[in-house]
């Protein structure tokens, strides 16, 4: 069994215990924050080796390191084979800056995306600017309603109802 269904099984069991669950998810969390910043502290570097010699760098169990894989693949410029990673499968921590604090944002992360080290790398501006881009991107802009009165949008000087609104 691969290392993510184990992850994913483990994370996300409908069986386990609430408490054993939510202990799981508190200990991710910090133990994510705690790789992030360490990461982000040299952006421009990546981080490459097996997914065991990972867990062992940042001090986590060889799951949590998985959780971790899992959650910034979709930040990664060269994404990892996630799916059949084992423990000596190699992987790189390549992240777009830019990817990765959108999709921070658009998780809800905001003990990730508000991380001090994210100063170093944007400015106030371009963290704003980054924030309001992601959530403009998830946002739906229905378009105007035109009515059966109305002037029809084609351009013939005529009603909607009598010209592209009618039914034919």
């Amino acid at each position: 069994m691969g290392l993510l269904k184990k992850w994913k099984d483990m994370a996300y069991s409908e069986t386990a215990n609430k408490g054993d669950l939510q202990r799981l998810w508190t200990n991710y969390f910090q133990k994510e924050k705690e790789i992030y910043m360490e990461l982000l502290k040299t952006p421009d570097e990546v981080v490459e080796g097996t997914v065991k010699e990972l867990a062992e760098r940042f001090g986590v169990e060889l799951m949590t390191m998985t959780g971790f894989l899992d959650g910034i693949n979709d930040s990664l410029k060269e994404a990892n084979p996630i799916e059949e990673m084992e423990e000596d499968t190699k992987v790189n921590l390549g992240f777009d800056k830019e990817l990765l604090y959108k999709n921070m944002v658009a998780a809800g992360a905001d003990w990730l995306y508000n991380l001090e080290e994210w100063n170093d790398i944007f400015d106030e501006e371009k963290r704003k600017a980054l924030y309001k881009e992601q959530k403009s991107s998830t946002t739906i802009v229905k378009g105007d309603r035109i009515y059966p009165n109305d002037p029809c949008p084609c351009g013939s000087g005529k009603k909607y109802k009598k010209c592209c609104g009618r039914n034919k």
